[in-house]
């Protein structure tokens, strides 16, 4: 490796003259100068020569040299030389051992030449150096030049105009570029696969001489242009001995298997925390649709640009799947990074779409084995896409890479998580399969609970449904609105129950029940107090009499515990006589008084057993609002029941005079939280005047059997 110097360089030397600083090779050498005439006597003495002989210019001027530094036993060979040298003309180069002041001998290394001056007299120069200091530059300047052609380190070296004069061996084999490409020519025109140019940061070293050292940079070189490797680079300035600016120099260290190491050791743990995630934000809730929204947007971007969650149709129906044919998906969610509206319309959530059965998806379903396509081509996306308008929504998002996984489940696959890359400019590879397997197995569990605790849910809310009553809105003196909400996803149907039972003489039974536990245990248990309390009803039993009726019929059943409000309006005498079974008290609303809640003796939960139940007696006249309510609505884990309370009952106030169906709405907005956790009735009456001169209905049968009131039969009195 040597340098060589531009020719505007050696021009601007030349002209600088002596105004230039010197090199300080020379005077790292110590060359001493002599000049001897024709006789051999010394006419010039340089100062390094007093250095290197020991012999001041007085002392040595005038004196025949041969005398003078040589010792006897060499000066007939010295003479000898001297002549040759100024007969021929020929220079002589050589190492020969002189005497110094001292007496010592040292050799120093000589190179002696004939000089001419204007008269036509000859003169010999001889230029003189330790041997000793020759030597160790020269082994200096071997080894350095060893150390850079040998190096594994890339070395460059620029000039002043940062244009390259020298680069080692290494840096060719690093870059894959010849040193002959480079020599002359600028780091702008040779680094320009670098994402940033580094002229301009050169350009500052070189001119504050601030190095910069060991920064890393990602590149695809020319030697290698598809695929990154990774290169510490170092810049700094160089200066000779008298701090003159050189140029610059660079470094380039290839550490491209470190960073690939250290981006497999990055991917893996990015893919163990994404698992993690997967682990902590997948099947959060029961439900299906989350469920699957939440895998979909966990791989999204970390692992794809573009997810979609389809599950089988006939699964979510609890039924295989056909072994041939077309296969009917449901995509339960969608998520992308990019051109996510086009994706949507091309890929809806919650439609239904039929793939043939040479489609990826189908193939990955049968086969319970991931499907991967690196690259697609237009051919690959017709066979991922249902039809060729999805197709080409595929490729105008610019679709390149493919993975379908499928979702297994207690030995059934539910459907497949498929996953596209669009702007991440990588394939799937293997590790990505592996990591789409694990998330999938996963999530397929949660799927699977989800869809099961969904059918169960259903069945349980349909029951449910089913025996709530469809109530008359407008009832002799009485207007009624109801509502019933059941738990969110996280929990399972409930108990709940309301109704309102039009009886003899223009009086209505108004029940508001709610059954301990859930599920459809929980809903069929209600069916039946509903039925009986409806039975007794038709009775014109008191209410704490019924409540009796139903405590005893309570006992032995596995929903033993059920809280219960049961109430009769008699609009003829505007009062309501109500009892209590363990249930929260109900609100009423008084003409020209805020809601307040009723102070009525609390009973205890039907399924105890052994205690009576009292009822007590209220005004309910017309415009007077009566609002009966299960825990669902006042109850929550973070406030405390006081203040729901209260808050309960500034919504019932705030809603006067209001259409009850819209108090209702009212109501539940303000007190029901988002996804509550349990069941919610609602109901709510309002006295309205009875028709002018209107007779009440005929009233029930006051006696049965032998004659006797009813109310003696109560209480488990027998018959005489």
């Amino acid at each position: 490796m040597g340098t060589t110097d531009s020719p505007r360089a050696v021009a601007g030397r030349s002209a600088a003259g002596s105004a230039t600083p010197p090199s300080g090779l020379l005077d790292l050498l110590s060359v001493a100068a002599v000049v001897l005439n024709a006789q051999g006597q010394v006419v010039l003495w340089s100062p390094k020569a007093e250095e290197l002989f020991g012999h001041s210019a007085g002392e040595a001027l005038g004196q025949y040299a041969a005398e003078l530094m040589v010792h006897e036993e060499h000066r007939d060979e010295v003479v000898k030389l001297f002549a040759q040298v100024m007969e021929s003309g020929q220079d002589w180069a050589g190492v020969f051992p002189v005497r110094h002041k001292d007496g010592s001998t040292r050799l120093v290394e000589f190179r002696n030449m004939r000089l001419l001056d204007d008269l036509g007299g000859f003169y010999a120069l001889g230029l003189a150096a330790d041997q000793a200091a020759v030597e160790r530059v020269e082994r200096d300047a071997a080894l350095a030049m060893r150390l850079v052609s040998q190096s594994p380190v890339g070395l460059a070296i620029l000039d002043s105009d940062l244009r390259y004069r020298a680069v080692n061996p290494a840096l060719e084999r690093i870059t894959g570029q010849p040193a002959a490409d480079r020599l002359g020519r600028s780091v702008g025109e040779i680094l320009t696969y670098l994402d940033t140019g580094p002229e301009a940061r050169l350009r500052r070293v070189l001119e504050t001489g601030e190095s910069v050292v060991d920064r890393d940079i990602v590149c695809r070189p020319p030697g290698d242009p598809d695929h990154d490797h990774a290169w510490s680079v170092s810049y700094y300035r160089l200066e000779d001995s008298g701090g003159r600016v050189l140029g610059l120099a660079y470094s380039v260290i290839d550490v491209t298997e470190r960073h690939r190491a250290a981006a497999e050791a990055a991917d893996a743990r990015r893919r163990l925390a994404l698992i993690a995630q997967a682990s902590a934000s997948v099947g959060t809730t029961l439900d299906l649709e989350t469920t699957a929204r939440e895998l979909a947007d966990v791989v999204v971007p970390d692992l794809a640009d573009v997810a979609a969650v389809d599950v089988l149709d006939r699964a979510l129906d609890g039924r295989t799947a056909e072994q041939e044919g077309p296969l009917c998906f449901r995509t339960l969610a969608l998520s992308a990074v990019h051109a996510g509206e086009e994706m949507r319309a091309a890929h809806p959530p919650g439609e239904v779409a039929v793939y043939d059965s040479d489609r990826l998806i189908a193939r990955c379903v049968r086969g319970r084995q991931p499907v991967l396509l690196p690259r697609t081509t237009r051919r690959d996306l017709e066979l991922i896409a249902r039809d060729d308008a999805t197709a080409a929504v595929l490729a105008d998002s610019g679709v390149h890479s493919y993975l379908a996984v499928p979702l297994p489940a207690r030995g059934e696959v539910l459907g497949a998580l498929t996953l596209a890359r669009t702007r991440n400019p990588a394939p799937f590879d293997d590790d990505d399969v592996f990591l789409a397997c694990e998330l999938a197995a996963r999530a397929a569990v949660c799927i699977d609970n989800a869809r099961g605790y969904q059918a169960q849910r259903h069945a349980a809310l349909t029951l449910q449904r089913c025996l709530l009553p469809q109530l008359a809105t407008h009832l002799p003196g009485l207007e009624v609105a109801c509502r019933y909400q059941p738990a969110g996803a996280t929990s399972e149907i409930g108990g709940d129950w309301y109704d309102a039972i039009p009886l003899q003489g223009d009086k209505t039974a108004l029940v508001v029940g709610d059954v301990m536990g859930s599920g459809i245990n929980a809903a069929a248990t209600m069916g039946q107090l509903r039925s009986a309390a409806r039975a007794f009803a038709e009775l014109d039993l008191a209410p704490d009499e019924a409540l009796y009726h139903l405590d005893h019929l309570t006992e032995g059943s596995e929903q033993a515990i059920t809280t219960c409000l049961y109430c009769v309006c008699d609009p003829h005498r505007g009062e309501c006589r109500m009892c209590l079974a363990g249930h929260l008290p109900p609100a009423l609303l008084a003409a020209g008084h805020p809601a307040r809640l009723l102070d009525l003796p609390p009973g205890v939960p039907l399924g105890v057993g052994g205690v009576p139940f009292e009822a007590a007696t209220i005004e309910f006249r017309p415009g007077d609002e009566l609002v009966l309510y299960t825990d669902g609505l006042v109850e929550t884990r973070s406030e405390p029941i006081d203040a729901r309370l209260d808050t309960l009952l500034d919504a019932v106030t705030a809603t006067r005079g209001r259409d009850l169906e819209e108090t209702c709405e009212r109501i539940l907005e303000t007190l029901r939280p988002p996804g509550g956790e349990d069941d919610v009735a609602l109901l709510i009456a309002r006295a309205q005047p009875l028709l002018p001169g209107s007779p009440p209905s005929p009233g029930p049968a006051e006696t049965f059997c032998t004659g006797r009131p009813v109310g003696e039969w109560s209480r488990g009195q027998s018959s005489p």
